[in-house]
């Protein structure tokens, strides 16, 4: 498969080793540095675009991504107050859009423990609980999760 990395941070850079060990080709990387080269002719031969930005430049990637035609993954955050306009626009385009705030298997378990750990707790509300996860020590902002009964 050929690969375009939108963003090329430390998640970037995870993802171009991951995808070339097993066996895909990073054919196109667009950081900061190669703007320009973000267009519709250097996307040509392009399976599929790993988007992972940051909110402010994110929404404009996935939504110039799937008005090209180009089959996304997006992991940034951010954006998702507009998610349903950029559901609007791959359906129209019969496009390919995956995204997620987080693709952590560690953190994604963590939602579901925090589902039913609230679940358990629900009916003591003399109990107030809070979960904290740090992912990796050089995450930009925590993610905090708390459940407050009631």
């Amino acid at each position: 498969m050929k690969l375009a990395l939108i963003g090329y941070g430390k998640m970037g850079r995870a993802i171009e080793e991951i995808a070339i060990q097993r066996g895909h080709q990073v054919a196109l990387i667009i950081d900061q540095h190669n703007l320009d080269d973000f267009k519709k002719e250097s996307l040509h031969g392009i399976d599929a675009a790993i988007e992972f930005t940051g909110p402010h430049s994110a929404l404009s990637n996935v939504q110039q991504l799937l008005e090209w035609g180009t089959p996304l993954v997006c992991g940034s955050t951010g954006w998702t107050d507009q998610l349903e306009a950029m559901k609007a626009i791959c359906a129209e385009r019969n496009g390919g859009f995956v995204y997620s705030s987080n693709f952590s298997i560690g953190v994604n378990l963590f939602f579901e423990l925090n589902k039913k750990l609230a679940a358990l707790m629900a009916p003591h509300q003399e109990y107030e609980v809070m979960l904290e996860e740090i992912h990796h020590t050089h995450k930009k902002m925590p993610q905090r999760y708390s459940h407050y009964p009631g």
